[in-house]
């Protein structure tokens, strides 16, 4: 029922997060490549999930459509380049069917994640299906399974403890930059307005520490800023002219360092404490050129220095994933079920509508013979007890042909429809490709 869906990623699992950096796609190159990607492979739908944990292309193929393994063009869709013989099926991974829609739901319920439980893919999850929409790369398989994966984030948190205290990738940051401000009190600086620093900001805020928003357009860092009373920078002038600030947080997606050698100088000379200021560099291509940071002894944290710290705590988390994990074996067997009715709905009520009309037929011959005297109202009573009769004999073959959608083997359907008359049997399957005609219409 679900082997059209399939899914090819990486995670911070194979090679660290730095190594992410090279599936991760450039923003002003998504639309095109993952639209080429769609068209190439025959795809229907196709969603592209990037985070600092992972990057993950999510499909649906066309029903009919053959398994293939998609890790090489995968490969070439998300480097701009070809993999060498055997490199896309040892850096990637992939899924196939019920397993796609698992390895997606344990995303969404932050099962999958170096910091178990993190809250931040809700959204990154929310993020990747609204873009599928806005490129015309959505459909009803898309938008079912990411609407259970929500659904299953939504119950975790709500309903286990997997989400309590500090599981966010931001919230072990912002303890680094605590620490330090602890022992030199001072200005923050956080560069580039995105989730990772929104959030960042909230939690300093909250305790009471100045910040400096900075960002490439400066019009996007003074909205932050105005929110928690900051002062506003644009980047350029903040390489140029730093303020006096103690710690810094970059997050971006600039495709190389935004922040180099004579900025990073710059910068240092103005830490009111005397102390090299810390720099956090939350990006999966790094922000803060990490060869000047130790040409000039300054402490720098990767992003690689904080998935380690999350995975170190992450068995300990893992005993409270049991619950969170049963959502997850809930939602797949509801999923089938969705799925079968989706597809297959034209198809039970087309079986439904053959046993009303024959019944009717039938109780039409025997009121115009054998009970031709038979005033409106008892005429009227057979043909509702008739009607009745007939929706109950159409149930048991709809639950049987359920069984076999969720459960059965491939062709199921097909061997079913071969032992009705052919009549019938073209009748259901006419239903059948009234369905996909109606679901390549909401493409």
């Amino acid at each position: 029922m679900l082997e059209h869906l399939g899914m090819v990623g990486v995670s911070w699992r194979q090679g660290g997060a730095s190594s992410l950096a090279e599936f991760t796609l450039p923003e002003e190159s998504v639309a095109d490549r993952l639209t080429a990607f769609a068209a190439a492979h025959d795809l229907r739908e196709l969603s592209y999930i990037a985070t600092c944990n992972r990057v993950e292309l999510f499909f649906a193929r066309r029903p009919g459509a053959a398994p293939a393994d998609l890790r090489e063009a995968a490969f070439r869709c998300l480097t701009g380049h070809a993999a060498a013989p055997g490199e896309a099926e040892r850096r990637l991974r992939a899924w196939q069917g019920e397993g796609a829609a698992e390895h997606l739901f344990l995303i969404a319920a932050g099962l999958d994640s170096a910091c178990v439980g993190e809250t931040e893919i809700v959204g990154q999850v929310r993020a990747a299906i609204e873009r599928s929409t806005a490129l015309g790369l959505d459909g009803p398989a898309l938008d079912l399974v990411f609407e259970e994966a929500l659904k299953i984030a939504a119950r975790v948190r709500g309903e286990t403890r997997l989400g309590a205290g500090r599981v966010s990738l931001a919230e072990i940051a912002v303890d680094k930059l605590r620490e330090r401000i602890a022992d030199t009190p001072g200005t923050v600086a956080l560069v580039g307005v995105s989730p990772m620093t929104e959030r960042t900001a909230v939690s300093l805020h909250e305790a009471r520490i100045p910040l400096v928003i900075v960002n490439r357009t400066l019009a996007k860092a003074q909205t932050l800023a105005a929110r928690f009373g900051a002062h506003a920078q644009s980047l350029e002038e903040f390489r140029t002219s730093p303020p006096a600030i103690e710690a810094l947080l970059s997050a971006t997606g600039a495709p190389e360092p935004i922040l180099r050698e004579a900025a990073l100088e710059r910068i240092a000379a103005r830490t009111p404490s005397g102390r090299a200021p810390l720099i956090v560099d939350m990006a999966v291509r790094a922000d803060v050129d990490p060869d000047a940071c130790g040409k000039l002894a300054i402490p720098r944290v990767g992003l690689d220095d904080i998935v380690a710290h999350a995975e170190r705590n992450r068995n300990a988390r893992l005993t409270e994933a049991g619950q969170a994990r049963e959502h997850v074996d809930a939602a797949l067997e509801k999923l089938q079920e969705r799925f079968a009715e989706r597809y297959y709905g034209p198809l039970l009520g087309a079986l439904q509508q053959r046993y009303r009309r024959t019944a009717q037929e039938g109780i039409n011959r025997l009121l115009k013979k054998e009970l031709k005297g038979l005033g409106e109202q008892e005429r009227l009573a057979i043909e509702t007890w008739c009607e009745v009769l007939a929706r109950r004999f159409a149930h048991i073959p709809c639950l049987g042909l359920r069984g076999l959608l969720v459960t059965g083997p491939e062709g199921s359907i097909d061997a079913f429809l071969s032992g009705l008359e052919p009549e019938f049997a073209d009748e259901l399957r006419a239903a059948l490709e009234r369905s996909s005609r109606l679901t390549e219409t909401r493409q």
